[in-house]
Parts: structure tokens; sequence; C-alpha cells
């Protein structure tokens, strides 16, 4: 099973990527997880936030593949525990589904995105700095597979 994350935003700092990569490098590679990294659409004193957040949309659905199954990063969606997602991991696997994790902008994710998704997961109710969603999902995602290969690492 392959996992993409496609997140908006070029330009993290050091230690939001090494602890992406930390997480990553744990996974095995039927099990993989990686970054697909949108430009973040510019943001001046009067920009069009709308016209922004659609060209963010339009890297993001190009980026999408056919046979993934999509899932969109809402505070809107629904929240899962850890073992719920590690019970919706074990499905897609058995499914022979690749997955693929939509973060938006600062403005959030173009509705066409929403429209696309699959499912709509939210990690909280508090709104969370973009960057850190990518190494919560990342710690997530790797906490998920060590509960469904018996793994001591979830207690």
């Amino acid at each position: 099973m392959r996992i993409r994350l496609i997140a908006v935003g070029t330009k993290m700092p050091k230690w939001i990527q090494e602890g992406f990569a930390d997480y990553t490098k744990r996974l095995p590679k039927d099990f993989s997880l990686e970054l697909v990294e949108i430009p973040m659409a510019p943001r001046g004193k009067n920009a069009d936030i709308a016209k922004a957040i659609r060209k963010e949309g339009d890297a993001m659905l190009d980026a999408i593949s056919a046979n993934e199954k999509v899932i969109a990063m809402e505070v809107l969606g629904k929240e899962w525990s850890t073992e719920q997602l590690a019970d919706q991991a074990q499905e897609w696997r058995m499914e022979g589904s690749n997955l693929c994790l939509l973060i938006g902008g600062p403005d959030g994710l173009d509705p066409r995105c929403t429209a696309k998704a699959d499912k709509c997961w939210s990690l909280s109710k508090l709104t969370l700095p973009h960057p850190i969603v990518r190494v919560i999902l990342a710690e997530q995602i790797y906490r998920a597979w060590t509960l469904m290969n018996n793994h001591p690492y979830h207690r």
C-alpha cells in the first residue's frame, strides 16, 4: 500500500522535515508514506484568496492518481481514533487501495478537493499549523501500522 500526503506548502522548517522523515523511514516499503508538496499560491495584501485556493486545488487535483482513495483533511471531517485509523488502513490494504491524503493551505482546501474525497478526516477541532499536521499524520500512520502488526510502539 502506498500512501501519498499531498500538502500545500514547500518551505518547511528543518525540524518538520526531520520529524516527517523520521516516521516515513520506519515504515516498510509495502506500507510507504511519501510527501508531495504543492506550491502555495501567492497571497499578498490585496490577494484574491478564492483564486489562490482554486490554483492550489488545480495542482492538488492534478497530483491525485486515478487508483487512489482520497482522504481530505478537514476540520469538519470525522475524527478517528488511532485504532479506527488502523482498522481503516487494514481495510484499504485488503482492497489493494493506495491512499492520498490532502492538506490544504492556510485558507483550507478547494471545495473541489473535498468533493473528490472518499472521506473527510479531522485530526482535531483545534486549528493546527499546517506544517505540524504533516508530522502528526506521519506519526499516526506509523502508529496505525504498528497496531496492524502487533508492534509494541502503541501501548
